[in-house]
Order: C-alpha cells, then sequence, then structure tokens
C-alpha cells in the first residue's frame, strides 16, 4: 500500500493535466478568473493570489542519513496586496506553506514547511528623478523577499515550498545612461519551526529575524557594455553568530562577483558568465572557542546559447558550473551560496535538492522549446565530478575523507514540462529526474546503497 500511494497521486496529476483543456470549455479558458476583477479592479489597489498542489516522490536515495523512499505532498497557498498613492506604497504577502505524506526519516523540514507566515510586510517609496533628470530612484523596508541578479546569491526560492524572506532595507536606483544599482542591509528570516515535531504538525510559529543573522551589500548593472551585453558586479556580506538556540560555524563572509551576459533571442547567440570569489572566516566546528578558518572559496558559471525562430522556439545551450570544495590545508574552501536559488542551474530542490553550488565541477548541454504561449518545457543533461576528492559531494552529504573513492559522481537528465490547462488560472507541471550514480556515489563509505535516483513531482498551480 506504500507504494501505491505515489502512483495513485501521480496518476491523478497527469490525468489532470490531460483531461483539464478537454473537460473544460474553451470560453471558460479564456476568461479566468482574478482576486484583481473581483474587487473592481481599482488603479491603486492590487491583488492577486496562488495555490500550488504538489506531490513528490524519491527512490534511490542520494543524500546520506536519509532513507531509500521519500514522498511528499507540498501545499503552497499565498496572497498579495499593495496599495499605492502617489509616492506611497505598503504592501504584504502571506505565505502558507504545509507538507504532508512524509515517511519516518524524511528529509521534510523548514524547507517545506512554513504555516500561515507574513513573509512580506512593507513600506516603500517611489522618489522618481529626485537624483537628477532621467533617473529613478526607489526604496523600500520591512519584510521582503529579494532576487537579485542571477539569484545564485540572493533570492526567493519559488521551486522550494517555503520561501526566503528578508526583514531591512532595500533601494533601488536608474541613472539617466540606464545604470542601475540596488543596495540592501537585511536580516534574513529564520524559517519556524525547525524542529521535527512542529514541521510535521504543520504548526504556525512566526519567523525570526535579528543581529545575529545579517546581510549587506548589493549589485550595479550597465547595459550593452560589451557586444550587446550587460555587466555586472556584485558584493554581499554575510556576519552570522552562534546562539545557544541556534549553534552555527559563525559565518564570516565576503562575496565578490562579476558577471557578463545577454538575453535569449530568436536568432541570436546569448551567453551567461559569472564568476565569484569569496573570503572571510568561518569557526573550525560548533564548539564554544574553536578555531577560525581563513575562507578562500570560488564559484564559476558559464552558458552559451542559441535560439531558433520559428513556431517551437527552441534554444540549445551547453553550460559548466565548478564550485569549491574544502581540501587540504588549513584555509576553509568549500563555496557558500548564501541564500541562493537551486533550480534554475541545477535540478528540483524539494526532496531531491542533491546537487548545488558546493564542491562540484559539472558540464551539460540543454534543450528548451515554448510551442506557443501556454507550452514550455526543457530537457537538461550534466556529468557530475567532486572539485575536491575528500570533501562532501555538493549537497548530498557523501564524503570519502580518503580520497579514495575518486571524483566522478554520476549522469544527471533533468527534465520539466508546463502547460497552461486553463490560461491565466491552472497550469500543470512535470518535473522528473533521474541520477545515474557514478562510482563515488556507490562507493564512498556513507553513499546509501540503493541504486539510482528517481525523482518524479507533479503540480497544479491556480492563480487568481
Amino acid at each position: 500500500m506504500p507504494r501505491l500511494r505515489p502512483l495513485i497521486a501521480q496518476s491523478l496529476a497527469v490525468a489532470a493535466v490531460v483531461l483539464v483543456p478537454v473537460l473544460v470549455p474553451a470560453p471558460a479558458r479564456a476568461n479566468a478568473p482574478t482576486l484583481q476583477a473581483a474587487i473592481g479592479n481599482p488603479s491603486d489597489f492590487r491583488l492577486s493570489g496562488a495555490v500550488r498542489l504538489r506531490h513528490e516522490t524519491l527512490d534511490g536515495q542520494s543524500r546520506a542519513g536519509f532513507p531509500a523512499d521519500d514522498e511528499q505532498l507540498a501545499l503552497r497557498t499565498t496572497i498579495a496586496a499593495e496599495y499605492h498613492h502617489k509616492l506611497l506604497r505598503i504592501g504584504a504577502e502571506l505565505y502558507d506553506s504545509r507538507a504532508w505524506l512524509a515517511p519516518p526519516g524524511s528529509v521534510i523540514s523548514a524547507n517545506d514547511v512554513n504555516a500561515l507566515e507574513l513573509v512580506q510586510a512593507y513600506v516603500g517609496a517611489d522618489l522618481g528623478a529626485s537624483l537628477g533628470a532621467g533617473s529613478d530612484t526607489r526604496i523600500k523596508a520591512g519584510r521582503m523577499t529579494l532576487n537579485l541578479g542571477s539569484t545564485r546569491l540572493v533570492s526567493s526560492d519559488d521551486y522550494r515550498n517555503a520561501t526566503n524572506g528578508y526583514t531591512g532595507l532595500r533601494a533601488d536606483v536608474k541613472t539617466h545612461g540606464g545604470v542601475t544599482a540596488t543596495l540592501i542591509f537585511v536580516l534574513p528570516q529564520v524559517r519556524l519551526p525547525d524542529d521535527q515535531a512542529g514541521v510535521r504538525s504543520n504548526k504556525a510559529v512566526f519567523d525570526r529575524e535579528s543581529l545575529d543573522l545579517q546581510l549587506w551589500g548589493g549589485l550595479v548593472d550597465k547595459p550593452r557594455a560589451i557586444a550587446g551585453a550587460t555587466a555586472e558586479l556584485s558584493y554581499f556580506h554575510l556576519n552570522e553568530d552562534s546562539t545557544a538556540v541556534r549553534p552555527n560555524r559563525s559565518r564570516r563572509l565576503d562575496t565578490y562577483g562579476a558577471r557578463l551576459f545577454r538575453n535569449p533571442a530568436p536568432g541570436h547567440w546569448d551567453f551567461d558568465l559569472e564568476g565569484i570569489l569569496q573570503t572571510g572566516s568561518i569557526a573550525a566546528s560548533l564548539a564554544n572557542g574553536a578555531a577560525r578558518l581563513r575562507v578562500a572559496a570560488s564559484f564559476v558559471h558559464a552558458t552559451v546559447g542559441y535560439s531558433f525562430g520559428g513556431a517551437a522556439k527552441a534554444r540549445f545551450s551547453a553550460f559548466y558550473d565548478c564550485a569549491s570544495g574544502d581540501g587540504p590545508g588549513g584555509n576553509y574552501g568549500r563555496f557558500d551560496t548564501l541564500f541562493g536559488g537551486r533550480r534554475g542551474d541545477f535540478a528540483p530542490s524539494g526532496i531531491y535538492a542533491a546537487i548545488g553550488r558546493a564542491n562540484l565541477n559539472s558540464p551539460g548541454v540543454k534543450a528548451e522549446i515554448a510551442p506557443g504561449k501556454w507550452l514550455d518545457a526543457f530537457i537538461n543533461y550534466r556529468a557530475l565530478w567532486l572539485a575536491e576528492t575528500t570533501d562532501a559531494f555538493s549537497t548530498t552529504g557523501v564524503r570519502d575523507a580518503t580520497g579514495r573513492s575518486g571524483r566522478f559522481a554520476g549522469h544527471q537528465i533533468d527534465t520539466r514540462l508546463r502547460y497552461w490547462l486553463v490560461p491565466g488560472l491552472l497550469r500543470g507541471e512535470v518535473d522528473a529526474v533521474w541520477l545515474a550514480k557514478g562510482r563515488f556515489l556507490t562507493t564512498a563509505p556513507n553513499a546509501p546503497r540503493t541504486g539510482d535516483t528517481h525523482y518524479l513531482a507533479t503540480a497544479l498551480t491556480a492563480t487568481f
């Protein structure tokens, strides 16, 4: 019976993806209701909401310390409102993230459950050309979500059931020449509850922010800098203090980034090149008075792609990611992605979450299509190696301290299909991953002896 439950859930989701376009009349699909329309569509007030139901199942676990099979039924409901009058903006967004069906020992955590949380509650001001003719300045204070630059360092993860929230200040400036800058000083919200009993009961506990965890910095973009591409420079400082309630390794990280990118366009080549250096210090362990280690870490991402014209809107690309690991010596070399998103570059988070920006050396290729505004899909392949043989591989927790298990972790094939079942209202999504384990993930001392990893997620999202 436990093995039938994920099959039943998947069958229902796939049936919905196939049957809803047939069963729902075309006029109904063309006139999707919205909360904004329901309140008379006022010009000074915006109201929107969304509900996403997703079932995830996994077998052949690749992460150390978890059962061979895992499952989750995740429900996320959001409602956002913003009032604006002249220069003033006041907004709020409520997230209700809940999950069920997790078996004993599951990876379920505060990444999946965050019930009745006011992730956004802010006051903003649109100051217009206050810094000179042709400029534009906006400021925001309070609780907010953030997606900055490539989102590899600061993001509010959308695939994950519970997102990242930040409390503090944000300023956005655009000059007459088109140069833009974003500056932040925020306290990242610590999602609660973070204990298994609270998470499994979907307990509602207000998230906490404090000066024990600070993030500040920003980025500057210059469009049309080189070959029509945008150049971007970024810097973020993370300051974290260990406490009795939340012991940690007291990170003091300075992260410097440089990026050059040109967005995809039909009939043109595009690219995204980003290099990040990380310095600072980190405690050697969680123990009080632990020695501090100097941080010397790095990350590189490169993508080159071409978009074809025509009805299929196909795009093919090749990519490469390299995130440093912690090798022998006195420095700490494992790259820390801070609050970066995972889905855009790698694979789903959720109960899979095996690949991220740490101890990774990985090239790959990707094919995408979007034949019409209601359908899009992609499939990508990447080969997986460790950057350092003695460190844990990426985010799996699998490690061979002797380095004798080699560098090759395996092959990953990741695919996604999305389709608007009711345009503007209901969208279906299917995500699937096959991780064919290589020598490292099959022979390392703590590697789960579970065979290849298979992950499947089916979701329906209603947007109002």
